[in-house]
């Protein structure tokens, strides 16, 4: 018979070390919030939205408001129901090549050589995971799978990054539903620490840490929030934020470009129930949800485990996380995944 075990919760403040990253977290458990008491209340971010908005750049009738689609899915009348066109104020731009220069042997520079694309996820100005049919959710990962393969197969790109900013405090400027994927020629050094930490587990453990991770959280199960055929949703053990959540496949893989079929099934069910879940919970907050997943051309490596992370923007980092890169949780994980869980 399976048993879920109890952490015993310290009064004072815990340090704890995420396994992946070894990052280290403050969880301040002396003013730590009730679950319920995290909200993102009713401001602009999360005020009932129409479906359609004359102004919108990505709404149905403006599409020559933005670049020619490298990608579209469309309807029985022909109709686009999901588009993919370049970023019109793009951070990088795909002209030119990923040449270094050095300045006075010191200073090193290079083109803004890359690919930035945005999915519009939908005609409607106000269908979000959470808010959509799965059918819906997989047209969404099935653009994210179609980009990633197609950038990934120029070997210019070292990393094929995908995300989602939604609200204006998660750091985006349009509401219409969207994603975005940026192809860079350089994987930046946080990422390179994260690819670091992981491989030095595997040199000592000849295991891979997220695989290890996932046997944990299913054994101990305080800190689960959906266990379905596939992919597993929890609250990191030393989450950096309220309702920070991972959603992780059960096949070991190294990158996103490696999911079946079924895989990405599964994956559009579980944003969509997760999603639900915090909106329901959270007065729908502002949030970043992003694709973890190693470089272009390192396919199959058995230390690295692709994953996507969802931030909920209840709290704002201050002098302290900046100042030291330690962030202070005032919620305490295994509380805030119970709270997701019984919604």
């Amino acid at each position: 018979m399976e048993q879920t075990v109890k952490r015993k919760i310290n009064i004072m403040s815990e340090l704890r070390q995420n396994p992946c990253t070894k990052e280290w977290v403050i969880i301040a458990t002396e003013r730590a919030k009730r679950p319920e008491e995290f909200s993102g209340g009713m401001g602009p971010d999360n005020q009932p939205r129409p479906a359609f908005m004359a102004e919108c750049p990505f709404c149905p009738g403006n599409e020559n408001e933005t670049p020619p689609e490298i990608l579209a899915f469309r309807n029985r009348k022909d109709e686009w129901i999901l588009r993919v066109v370049p970023n019109k104020f793009a951070a990088l731009s795909p002209e030119g090549e990923a040449v270094r220069e050095e300045e006075s042997d010191f200073f090193r520079s290079m083109n803004g050589f890359g690919k930035h694309e945005v999915i519009i996820e939908s005609r409607l100005h106000n269908a979000s995971f959470g808010q959509i049919s799965d059918n819906a959710a997989l047209r969404i990962i099935d653009a994210y799978y179609q980009r990633f393969q197609d950038l990934s197969a120029d070997r210019r790109f070292k990393l094929i990054k995908i995300f989602r900013n939604c609200g204006s405090t998660a750091g985006t400027s349009l509401e219409h539903p969207h994603s975005q994927i940026v192809a860079t020629p350089v994987v930046p050094l946080h990422i390179r620490h994260r690819l670091e930490s992981a491989m030095r587990y595997y040199d000592d453990h000849g295991d891979c840490v997220f695989c290890t991770m996932i046997e944990k959280e299913k054994e101990e199960k305080e800190r689960l929030i959906i266990d379905e055929p596939g992919f597993i949703a929890f609250t990191p053990f030393a989450a950096r934020v309220p309702f920070e959540t991972w959603i992780i496949p059960e096949r070991h893989m190294s990158t996103f470009g490696e999911i079946s079929k079924t895989e990405q099934k599964s994956l559009a069910r579980i944003i969509n129930r997760i999603m639900e879940k915090i909106n329901r919970g959270l007065d729908s907050p502002a949030y970043n949800m992003i694709v973890r997943t190693a470089p272009s051309g390192e396919d199959n490596e058995e230390y690295y485990h692709w994953h996507i992370q969802i931030i909920p923007r209840l709290t704002t980092p201050a002098g302290f996380e900046l100042g030291t890169g330690v962030y202070i949780n005032t919620s305490l994980p295994e509380e805030t995944s119970r709270f997701l869980r019984e919604i």
